[in-house]
């Protein structure tokens, strides 16, 4: 076992944060105040070839894992953009993984090309107001015609539907009562966002305000066959090849941000001198500080077993829904002690801690809730009895 860095992971780290450097904590302020896309930070990336990081080569990317794309947005989350830079480029990354490996060949020849270089934006279109984490009683319904189908529902929190040209669309194709299993009879389609048939309305929310998150009205899209993804009626099961790879990402960036907002506390705490001493002296601002130093380092090494995991194609969603949970805990806990320390500052928009605080805060409700975690592991490691 050897926990040395590899090279070509050592030259993603240096070569991300170089990119993300060139944006400063002034520039993702405006960004957040003004609710604007950080279309040049986007391009930045890429132009320098990152958007394709897994995309196969035969399409233009870089065949790299999921271990090569947590390394990337891990450096990116620990740079002044926080979350608002990580989910610029985030689901461009791994969204398209039900593609990947289960689109048909002519789907791949058509659309992931222009995702590996970044021309194609993707919005996720699965959760639903009503359904919750219960995806088995979405309402999004597909109706087969023949033309292909024609799909009408609501979807909720969709990243970058402003943005997107398609959005990966759960659907339900069989009533849920005449499926042997409840997440049986959906189906996974890559469908336009056609603004004659779709509504947006974005979601007014605490942080990470630079990317939208939005309601999204669906009414009589119209979708072909060649835009169904895998099979018809599988959907759910194919959707997992993007859920478990976006809890590992999104555990990656809660260390970033956690060990970003650590890093100025601590640099704060040498600086700054009350009662003729630097504040880093007192047990009180030290030891918070060294005790999420070392929930942090822990939880790295979780969301690293959890991609090495999937990369090699062993069964990664409980490690990836462990690592999302363990991450995003030390992740709010740094930023909430990095928040303290800088006392009254902390509560001031020109420190910045307050916004990695509000965006830290994020991962422990999203993609899914701790909570709902924390029964996935007790009924599927432990073997307990359903509590729901």
């Amino acid at each position: 076992m050897d926990f040395q860095l590899p090279d070509h992971l050592a030259d993603i780290r240096e070569h991300a944060q170089r990119l993300a450097a060139a944006y400063d904590d002034d520039y993702w302020l405006e960004r957040d105040e003004k609710k604007e896309f950080p279309w040049a930070f986007y391009n930045d990336f890429a132009e320098a070839g990152w958007m394709g990081t897994v995309v196969p080569e035969a399409y233009g990317g870089a065949g790299l894992g999921i271990m090569e794309a947590a390394t990337l947005l891990r450096e990116v989350a620990g740079s002044a953009g926080a979350m608002n830079a990580a989910s610029a480029l985030h689901l461009t990354i791994f969204g398209m993984g039900p593609v990947i490996h289960h689109g048909s060949e002519e789907m791949k020849q058509r659309y992931l090309p222009a995702t590996a270089s970044g021309e194609l934006h993707v919005s996720f279109g699965v959760t639903e107001d009503d359904a919750g984490t219960d995806t088995s009683r979405i309402r999004t319904q597909a109706v087969r015609t023949d033309k292909g189908w024609i799909v009408n529902g609501k979807k909720i929190w969709n990243t970058k539907a402003q943005q997107a040209q398609k959005v990966l669309l759960l659907a339900r194709t069989t009533p849920r009562e005449e499926c042997k299993r409840k997440l049986d009879g959906l189906t996974l389609f890559l469908a336009d966002i056609d603004r004659n048939h779709c509504e947006i309305r974005e979601i007014n929310k605490l942080g990470r305000n630079a990317i939208n998150s939005n309601e999204l009205f669906i009414n009589d899209l119209p979708v072909s066959d060649e835009d169904v993804v895998g099979e018809v009626g599988r959907g759910f099961y194919q959707l997992l090849d993007g859920l478990n790879p976006e809890r590992i990402l999104i555990s990656a960036e809660a260390c970033g941000i956690g060990f970003r907002a650590l890093d100025i506390a601590t640099r704060y705490a040498k600086e700054r001198t009350v009662f003729d001493r630097p504040i880093g002296q007192n047990q009180a601002i030290a030891h918070p500080l060294a005790d999420s130093y070392s929930e942090l380092l822990a939880s790295e090494l979780l969301w690293q077993k959890a991609a090495w995991a999937y990369d090699r194609g062993d069964e990664a969603g409980p490690l990836a829904n462990m690592a999302k949970l363990r991450c995003g805990e030390a992740s709010f806990r740094a930023c909430d002690r990095a928040l303290q320390t800088f006392g009254g500052f902390g509560y001031a928009r020109e420190y910045h801690v307050e916004r990695y605080w509000r965006e830290a805060r994020l991962m422990r409700i999203a993609p899914i809730s701790n909570e709902m975690v924390l029964n996935f592991i007790a009924e599927h490691v432990l073997e307990l009895p359903r509590s729901y």
